[in-house]
């Protein structure tokens, strides 16, 4: 079975780029500017093309391989086999590495399987640290942006589906049940003198394996308060569940899409070749200087081989009674399992808001790294770009900020974050210390 699972992956691979190679609307050495943006409006979604029709310059390369981590592949391999879904479409017996090596578009449960293969996919398994990040936000017809919130840290542990780092392939955490955790802060808000900075806000999120169990969110300012999904009409923090923070931002957009599945209906909307930044050169990103630093530019963009998934946000589901994203369209990269892409509409049905998001790989962050040096190449998220393309309105997460002097930020599968970490007390300490 191991050997199947092994030609499984490497055939993928190769398709792959036989497929990246077939779309030939553009050829590596073109660039797309406002003036020919034409060229690639079949290549990206409707949202990030509007991006690009305002300045957004994209340099076309060849299609490069994101070979997966080699513990992850074997874990993949080991464990894939057993893995199912439950009737209610929860994950069933999985331990660790990619959940669905084969997947049929016949299949009625494909748009489930998609998303449990983004959910665990290769970029990181065990524990995330991205320090020293930045929120820009613009507004139209300004080149300068109108805010700038430095973040202290996004860090995430990961409960289940560990490769790397000890305890290998779960944490059973006293039996807690969480699956992740996820911490965001401390968010600095820059005033006048005397008090130059404060740090502002900061947010802890705990998700459960059981899809029947809403996820705990703490958030601070000033003090602690708390929400819980499962009592929305307690809190008092309901942007952490949809709604826009610090800009156009949202928590369920991270990394493209961090929604509770048991949130959405998702449904199967195919595949096809869609552009997208993988082996982007700048890190830290660059603001664009053709569109007034609203996106990222120019960058290198290459063919990818993506699924296309709407995901649907219900009504009775952790957001109250109206979600205020109706549905999101994401684009799913085939190979690395990370999306690419998202357009998200609002109830009317009408194009709201638009993600782009910008990955690197390679083994280091800067050729003089010392302290974060991997024995193989991992993908680095370099910024994301959420515009609201009704009010002209652009945020720009940078991973990490460019006004920051060059060193290491990113910490990929170290143990740097523990479950004992990402809690509100050990939170609430290091935001206190960091500052």
């Amino acid at each position: 079975m191991n050997r199947a699972l092994s030609f499984a992956i490497a055939t993928i691979v190769i398709l792959y780029g036989v497929a990246g190679a077939s779309a030939a609307a553009v050829k590596p050495g073109d660039v797309i500017t406002r003036e020919n943006a034409s060229e690639v409006a079949g290549l990206v979604s409707p949202g990030n093309y509007g991006l690009v029709r305002q300045g957004m310059e994209m340099k076309i390369v060849p299609t490069r391989d994101y070979e997966w981590p080699p513990p992850y592949k074997s874990s993949t391999e080991q464990y894939s086999p057993q893995v199912r879904l439950g009737p209610n479409g929860e994950l069933q017996n999985y331990r660790a590495g990619l959940p669905f090596i084969v997947l049929d578009s016949n299949d009625p449960k494909i748009a489930q399987k998609i998303m449990w293969n983004f959910q665990f996919g290769p970029s990181y398994t065990d524990d995330l640290d991205s320090q020293d990040d930045a929120i820009a936000s613009y507004a139209p017809g300004r080149s300068t942006p109108w805010s700038v919130y430095p973040v202290g840290q996004l860090a995430v542990y990961r409960n289940i589906g560990r490769a790397e780092v000890a305890p290998i392939t779960s944490d059973d955490d006293a039996g807690s049940g969480i699956m992740q955790r996820v911490a965001l802060g401390p968010i600095i808000v820059p005033i006048e003198p005397p008090f130059w900075q404060l740090p502002w806000d900061f947010m802890v999120r705990y998700r459960y394996s059981d899809p029947q169990r809403g996820d705990l969110v703490w958030s601070g300012l000033s003090t602690w308060g708390w929400w819980d999904e499962e009592h929305p009409g307690m809190g008092p923090t309901s942007y952490l569940v949809g709604t826009s923070f610090f800009g156009n931002l949202d928590m369920d957009s991270l990394f493209g899409f961090a929604g509770r599945f048991a949130d959405y209906d998702f449904k199967y909307l195919g595949e096809k070749e869609m552009l997208a930044v993988v082996h982007a050169t700048n890190l830290p990103a660059r603001s664009c200087a053709a569109d007034g630093g609203r996106t990222i530019c120019p960058e290198n963009w290459e063919l990818r081989h993506v699924y296309v998934i709407e995901a649907d946000a219900r009504r009775n589901g952790g957001f109250g009674d109206i979600p205020p994203i109706a549905r999101r369209i994401l684009y799913i990269d085939s190979q690395g399992w990370f999306v690419t892409a998202s357009d998200q509409y609002d109830h009317g049905g009408n194009l709201w808001k638009t993600l782009a998001i910008f990955n690197t790989v390679r083994d280091r962050e800067y050729p003089d790294s010392k302290t974060a040096v991997y024995s193989f190449n991992r993908l680095f998220q370099t910024a994301m770009v959420d515009e609201d393309v009704q009010s002209g309105y652009s945020t720009i997460l940078f991973t990490p900020s460019p006004d920051r002097p060059p060193h290491d930020t990113w910490f990929i599968n170290q143990g740097v974050i523990s479950s004992h970490w990402i809690i509100p007390n050990r939170f609430t300490t290091y935001r206190a210390y960091f500052y």
